[in-house]
């Protein structure tokens, strides 16, 4: 059992899906004039793209924190009682195991250094091609690089991409994860710089900004499967058609470390004149699918969209 004091951070998010970022603009305002041209159709075209990329993105998410979630503990940080241990510098092997349940066996994982010292990188090389068990086919590489044990606040991880893609969908940019917990409040902050989602047509967008995640369940426990995230915030994407899409949320996205999707929340999507719903909820009231429900045009269009 895990102490209050020393709760773990892993952020499954995302799926959130959306960027529940809050975002600064990656663009000057001009880019919401000409509402005009944006049509119904394409509103929810853009809002479909937007969906499926940042559960690309957020999926990045979930590896990430699996992964420190696990070198954390094999270095005796979710441990009760590690201060009396003494494990400092003491050489450990981590077996990422339960991140393995979701990428596979195909990706090399490789922690530098290889003990308990701070601070640390921590890579995930997925090379030319490696499909995980959740059925994503991923390649390039996530580079981690820690300031200290992800659970201990004040704790800074920094994520990055090399060459990175899910699905053929190209992932760029950097995410700093600052641990904000204060006892008994478990929460962190995303920071999202110079980011950018390419679509294997060329299509994509870029987008900055900053995403808020309460853990709200399995704070006791060694294990990440039961831990459950509560994702705020509201975002500005712009794809590179010029289009800025407002992202805001309406009721908290609930992120399941043990479901691969947001499983239950709303989001207001404003693309210039053009206002949509997206209820995570839908269909099944907040168990684990990978559908969520778009709406428009006052509720009278709707469109089920799949999630990666």
């Amino acid at each position: 059992m895990k102490t209050i004091s020393i709760n773990r951070i892993f952020i499954a998010a995302i799926a959130i899906l959306f960027s529940t970022f809050i975002f600064t603009a990656c663009q000057k305002e001009n880019s919401l004039t000409d509402s005009s041209t944006v049509t119904e159709e394409e509103a929810a075209n853009l809002s479909d793209e937007s969906s499926q990329a940042e559960a690309s993105f957020d999926d990045a998410d979930d590896i990430s924190f699996t992964a420190a979630e696990e070198e954390g503990n094999a270095g005796g940080f979710g441990v009760e009682g590690l201060a009396a241990n003494n494990l400092q510098g003491r050489p450990f092997l981590p077996t990422f195991f339960e991140l393995r349940q979701r990428i596979g066996d195909c990706a090399t994982i490789t922690v530098t250094p290889n003990d308990s010292t701070y601070p640390k990188t921590v890579v995930i090389d997925f090379g030319d091609s490696c499909r995980g068990r959740d059925g994503k086919v991923r390649s390039g590489k996530i580079v981690l690089h820690f300031t200290g044990p992800i659970r201990r606040p004040g704790s800074v991880v920094t994520l990055t991409f090399v060459n990175y893609y899910v699905n053929r969908v190209h992932i760029e940019g950097t995410k700093v994860f600052s641990n904000l917990s204060v006892p008994p409040v478990h929460k962190w902050k995303i920071a999202a710089i110079n980011c950018k989602v390419t679509f294997p047509s060329g299509r994509g967008y870029t987008y900055e900004g900053i995403k808020n995640v309460k853990q709200i369940a399995g704070m006791l426990t060694n294990i990440c499967r039961d831990d459950v995230y509560e994702i705020t915030g509201n975002s500005q994407t712009v794809f590179n058609n010029g289009k800025t899409v407002l992202i805001n949320t309406v009721d908290p996205l609930i992120k399941k470390v043990a479901c691969h999707w947001i499983s239950d929340g709303t989001l207001k999507i404003k693309i210039n004149d053009r206002v949509l719903k997206l209820d995570f909820g839908f269909p099944n009231n907040g168990d684990c699918d990978n559908k969520a429900l778009l709406t428009w045009n006052n509720g009278n269009s709707q469109r089920v969209i799949i999630l990666p």
